[in-house]
């Protein structure tokens, strides 16, 4: 792995996310050399927060300036005081979406309840079965370029505000992902650390029990609802998801119709 720390007041060969970058991580980083990296950062300046990108972070990046045109994200500005040649303008004018991101996600009016997502992203056995072998070697999830944005949103489960996505009609949108963060930050214990095109990540302090992931799993059998006969042949992957996450820290869950295809 290379790291190349990053200072949007300064210009590189590539191009980093957005003013937030704080670090680039290339040649193939290991997920546990992501989650060092991010943390490292997190103590070094604990005011701020860290989001990780995961899987297909060209992609992820472009779905996100086009979830950002989302009627409930899109604010008022004055774009002649948008200068894109001088990075501290782009800086304010990143800080105001930002906030006022952040302030769409606090909106009671607008935020998403549990209760309201099961059913509304398609899922197969398949999927399912895409989940347990995503969470059995979670190291596919990440791209070969991997970036830690530093983020100064005042909770965890904010970060996403970092990197809205969820621009397609069939993916879950940045509100409702949002609800399942908070779920499973409130219930489970999870932290949110990561998102990609297609899939997010949480982290907790230990890999949870039998009993703790037997209740994960059972949210997340309402969560991804599945319908008719299918449910029957979706149980050994579920069984397969429950022994996989006892495993490990780390919880990655597919937000978008197609995130079983990273698999393929």
């Amino acid at each position: 792995m290379q790291e190349t720390l990053v200072d949007y007041r300064e210009t590189y060969s590539f191009r980093p996310v957005d003013s937030f970058s704080a670090s680039r991580l290339s040649d193939a980083p290991t997920l546990e050399q992501v989650l060092q990296v991010a943390e490292r950062l997190r103590a070094a300046e604990p005011q701020y927060r860290y989001l990780c990108t995961l899987d297909d972070v060209n992609q992820s990046c472009y779905t996100s300036g086009h979830a950002l045109e989302d009627e409930r994200l899109t604010f008022d500005y004055d774009y002649d005081d948008l200068d894109l040649d001088d990075p501290e303008s782009v800086r304010a004018y990143e800080s105001r979406r930002l906030a006022h991101v952040v302030a769409q996600l606090q909106d009671p009016q607008l935020q998403q309840a549990w209760e309201s997502l099961p059913g509304t992203l398609y899922a197969s056995a398949d999927d399912i079965a895409a989940l347990a072998a995503m969470n059995r070697d979670p190291q596919r999830v990440l791209d070969q370029v991997v970036y830690v944005q530093r983020v100064p949103v005042p909770e965890d489960n904010l970060l996403i505000a970092g990197m809205v996505n969820g621009y397609f009609s069939a993916d879950w949108d940045v509100f409702q992902n949002h609800a399942i963060i908070r779920r499973l930050e409130t219930r489970h214990g999870y932290r949110f650390f990561g998102i990609g095109a297609a899939w997010l990540g949480f982290i907790r302090p230990q890999a949870p029990s039998a009993d703790e992931a037997q209740r994960l799993v059972a949210d997340l059998t309402e969560l991804y609802h599945i319908q008719g006969d299918a449910q029957d042949e979706a149980a050994p992957a579920w069984r397969e998801l429950a022994l996989a996450v006892q495993a490990s820290k780390v919880l990655l869950l597919g937000y978008a119709e197609d995130f079983a295809e990273i698999l393929e």
